[in-house]
């Protein structure tokens, strides 16, 4: 077998669309021939530095979006629920606390992604199923319990991420998102002959899965397998 295709996953999980994102590449991570790498990223850094306006902010792109996220939902089989504001959710409070507890789980963690995958999918449940807060301490603590962590490792890591290097890594992580030409999330970033390949937003995949030289099974590969 050919080695493994590295894809790195930029996301922030205020963003809705990142997570049908991460959910389609978790499942196609034993499907497809490639080593994931998931990469925490501030997604208020991006729009900053790239000076791109977020769709919440022009009035028609966010009806669309709050139609399209319900379409969405049903065929990737990903529990969305819009907040009762999502505008005071995504852009008053933010997520910059949140991306800085889930570096710091990937800081700590040592097990692989496996933390990091947990915690985040716990984090978007929160604000995109739940409508519960994301920003405070407690809320944190409450979206690592389900994850599945200890108190004491969560008391810890509530620590790490206010620290200088937890900040420090979220920044460049952002950055590098920036460098390879981000926008907005999600964004794959799949490395071919080490060559950069950019795919930005959750409806890429078929384009994504011809150019890496694999086949697009919808967004439930193991119910499509099982048909064949």
């Amino acid at each position: 077998m050919t080695s493994k295709k590295v894809i790195e996953l930029f996301y922030d999980v205020v963003s809705p669309y990142s997570w049908l994102g991460f959910e389609v590449m978790c499942r196609y991570r034993n499907v497809w021939n490639i080593d994931l790498k998931l990469r925490p990223t501030f997604l208020g850094g991006i729009m900053q530095g790239s000076g791109n306006k977020p769709p919440g902010l022009v009035p028609n792109k966010f009806l669309y979006m709050t139609k399209d996220l319900t379409r969405l939902s049903e065929y990737f089989d990903v529990p969305l629920r819009s907040p009762s504001d999502p505008f005071e959710a995504m852009f008053k409070k933010g997520s910059l606390n949140a991306m800085r507890f889930v570096t710091a789980v990937q800081e700590k963690g040592k097990g692989g992604d496996e933390w990091v995958e947990r915690v985040s999918r716990e984090l978007w449940r929160r604000i995109w199923n739940e409508d519960k807060d994301i920003t405070e301490p407690a809320s944190l603590s409450e979206a690592g319990m389900k994850a599945g962590m200890s108190e004491s490792d969560i008391k810890e890591l509530l620590e790490l991420s206010n620290s200088k290097e937890i900040k420090n890594k979220l920044k460049s992580s952002t950055q590098n998102a920036l460098d390879y030409g981000a926008f907005g999330f999600p964004l794959v970033v799949c490395h071919l002959d080490g060559k950069p390949e950019i795919f930005f937003g959750s409806d890429r995949f078929e384009l994504m899965a011809h150019c890496i030289g694999e086949k697009w099974l919808g967004p439930l590969p193991e119910k499509s397998s099982a048909k064949l």
